[in-house]
């Protein structure tokens, strides 16, 4: 700990690991129903590819919206009004009822908010590190994976307990309102983050870092949303629909995924220094590519459940390196490579909602299990891309740089 961080630094970095762990609990609680959502609005599999499309897409507008307050207002008060906002919209969710206008326009409002929360609450995260001076943001995410975890359990109870959505939502944003309230008094106020870069200053920089090496990374860090989009988006959906599995089943293949991604991650900045980046893409490459055809070979819902599990212990370590990487090539230490790459987070979570859910009603009977067939051949690139994960460093780059990773919507 850095010898300048003070109580109020200490205050700060509580009320962001609550802030990433609502966002979790939310997304987890949201996403793990998606069955659910479908039968109560009698959705077809183009349509309900629709809405859950509209989430990335609108969470969009709102990361760049927020982004642009933040010189005005700082980051903190954004997400002080986002994130109970984001929680009060999902529980709106689960009151749209049968009413599919009012389904479309609370999931619009949902991801607003998502695009929101997610681009303060990195800011918040980074001016903690920056208060601390040293690495804090894999603790950060550790925290919004184990919200997750919970999140998927509580819909799993929900189910079983024969809950409405409604009151499912309802009991799990209003501990997310509460926690938001309780804490964002203590996040960091404007003056308290400092300035930034200026405009100019970032566009001078951006002309000094490197595309073609920011490209080759960034195309594995697509193929790995693409592949999350697709668990998430679609994985409790598979369950149910291709595999029969029971209501409080279904929401259990996002739990296995998220409990092996906070496992692979504990442990993979020392396989990095061990064995170094390319060998632990490669690793992380097969494994995912091994539990993505499980997943697609599942012939009941225990074998698929392990098989996302698996997918997750693979598909975790990809992005973190990423971040590493393109830390490497970036002499100006202003985060622009790292902003580079963290474009094709959003580029591969709308492209796995998309791709599978257009793939998806293309077969009554086995929709989900042929659509799950792309993400899983496309980790190949993984392969193809490895050797870009030890790139020649550039004069004034950050070799260890610490990965900055934002959760998608």
């Amino acid at each position: 700990m850095s010898q300048g961080t003070t109580a109020r630094d200490r205050e700060a970095r509580f009320a962001v690991y609550t802030a990433f762990a609502v966002q979790g609990l939310c997304f987890a609680s949201l996403v793990t129903q998606v069955p659910q959502m479908q039968d109560a609005h009698h959705l077809s599999d183009a349509t309900l590819s629709l809405v859950l499309l509209m989430v990335p897409l609108v969470a969009g507008v709102g990361s760049v919206t927020s982004g642009a307050l933040f010189r005005r207002l700082g980051s903190g008060p954004v997400l002080r009004v986002s994130q109970p906002a984001l929680a009060a919209t999902f529980a709106l969710i689960g009151l749209t009822g049968d009413n599919d206008i009012a389904l479309y326009a609370a999931v619009a409002l949902f991801g607003l908010f998502v695009g929101a929360v997610d681009a303060s609450m990195n800011a918040q995260a980074i001016a903690v590190e920056r208060r601390y001076g040293i690495s804090l943001i894999t603790g950060f995410y550790a925290v919004w994976s184990v919200a997750g975890i919970l999140g998927g359990l509580w819909a799993s109870l929900t189910n079983k307990l024969d809950l409405s959505l409604f009151t499912g939502f309802a009991i799990a944003a209003a501990v997310g309102i509460a926690a938001s309230l309780a804490t964002g008094h203590r996040l960091y106020r404007r003056a308290e983050e400092g300035d930034g870069p200026t405009a100019e200053e970032l566009k001078a920089a951006g002309r000094s870092v490197p595309w073609r090496p920011i490209l080759i990374v960034g195309a594995a860090m697509a193929v790995a949303y693409l592949a999350d989009s697709a668990i998430s988006s679609y994985g409790a959906k598979y369950l149910d629909d291709e595999l029969s599995a029971s209501d409080w089943v279904a929401p259990l293949g996002y739990v296995a995924y998220q409990v092996t991604m906070v496992v692979s991650r504990a442990v993979a900045d020392l396989a990095v220094r061990r064995s170094g980046a390319v060998q632990v893409v490669r690793i992380g490459g097969l494994v995912g590519i091994v539990g993505m055809f499980g997943v697609v070979a599942a012939p009941n819902a225990a074998f698929a459940i392990a098989a996302f599990a698996v997918a997750g212990l693979g598909l975790s370590v990809i992005a973190p390196v990423c971040f590493s990487a393109a830390g490497s090539v970036d002499p100006t230490g202003l985060g622009v490579a790292v902003s580079r790459v963290n474009i094709f987070n959003y580029v591969g979570f709308v492209l796995g909602a998309a791709v599978v859910g257009a793939i998806a009603p293309l077969s009554a009977d086995h929709g989900l299990r042929i659509a799950f067939i792309v993400p899983a051949a496309l980790i190949v690139v993984v392969f193809m891309t490895a050797k870009g994960f030890h790139p020649a460093p550039v004069k004034g780059g950050q070799p260890d740089a610490p990965a900055m990773e934002r959760p998608v919507a």
